[in-house]
């Protein structure tokens, strides 16, 4: 499985794209295999705090029920609202359509405890 060289990846299966001050945050194409058909997803609220590594959403599927870390800190400027109705954006475009908030970034240093796509690849092998 390959991962796109312009994210930064967490160890618990997040994304991050970051651009300026801003970043767009998903689920891996990993994550989503492993948790299967994704039928659920609670977004976080528009103005949430995030921290990064704790949990900000929950995630659920046929198989599983898992929450969802947020990979860098900052406030939610966005959420994802198509996912409320189509969660298997998730399964289907984990790193497109699927994304899931987009939030202001609180500190950038933060992106250095984050995986390139070489580093996540070897995680999940």
């Amino acid at each position: 499985m390959t991962y796109p060289d312009d994210l930064r990846y967490s160890k618990d299966h997040e994304w991050v794209r970051a651009d300026g001050s801003t970043a767009t945050i998903g689920i891996t194409s990993f994550a989503a295999d492993e948790l299967g058909d994704i039928v659920f997803v609670e977004l976080p609220e528009v103005g949430a705090a995030l921290k990064q590594f704790a949990a900000f959403g929950v995630v659920e599927s046929v198989k599983a029920v898992s929450d969802l870390f947020a990979p860098l800190s900052g406030t939610v400027s966005e959420v994802n609202a198509r996912l409320q109705t189509e969660p298997e954006l998730l399964n289907s475009d984990p790193f497109g359509d699927g994304w899931i908030a987009r939030i202001d970034v609180a500190d950038g240093d933060e992106l250095k405890e984050l995986l390139d796509a070489d580093g996540y690849a070897k995680l999940t092998s």
